[in-house]
C-alpha cells in the first residue's frame, strides 16, 4: 500500500544552529526525544524503545544524506514504499531569525493521526529534555 505523506514544522525556542544539530545528527541528542537508545555510524541508525529485559523494539534507519546545520534524511532499512524517507530538516526564517524543525515522514493512510501523534509526543520530549 502507498503511503501518505506527513509533513510537520515545529518552532524552536533557540537560535543556536549547533545546539539544535546536535539534537538531530548525534545519537545522544535522538535519544534525548526520539527514542530510549540510539546507536549511530556512518551509514546507519538504531533506534530502540522500552526495556530489553521486558517490552523491547528496535529499528534501523539507513542515512541517505546529511548535511551539517541543515537536514538528516534517512529511510527505514524494512521500508516497501520507494517513495517513502524520513528527513529532520532545520531552517532559519529569515523574517523571524528563528529556527523550525521541519519533519517530513510518512506512513499508510489509517496511521496518519498515529504518527502526528508520536511526532506530537517526540517534540514535547524534544522541549523538555533540551528546551528547544
Amino acid at each position: 500500500m502507498k503511503k501518505e505523506r506527513v509533513y510537520i514544522e515545529h518552532q524552536l525556542k533557540s537560535n543556536s544552529p549547533s545546539i539544535i544539530w546536535r539534537f538531530i545528527s548525534t545519537a545522544s541528542g535522538l535519544a534525548r526525544w526520539i527514542a530510549d537508545e540510539v546507536e549511530m555510524d556512518e551509514n546507519t541508525v538504531t533506534l530502540a524503545w522500552g526495556n530489553p529485559l521486558m517490552h523491547y523494539d528496535s529499528r534501523q534507519l539507513e542515512i541517505l544524506e546529511k548535511e551539517k546545520n541543515s537536514h538528516l534524511k534517512m529511510r527505514w532499512v524494512d521500508e516497501d514504499d520507494e517513495e517513502a524517507y524520513l528527513e529532520i530538516r532545520m531552517e532559519q526564517s529569515d523574517l523571524t531569525g528563528d529556527y523550525m524543525l521541519l519533519i517530513t515522514d510518512y506512513a499508510v493512510p489509517e496511521d496518519l493521526d498515529l504518527l502526528r501523534d508520536i511526532w506530537d509526543d517526540n517534540l514535547t520530549r524534544l522541549h523538555h529534555s533540551g528546551g528547544l
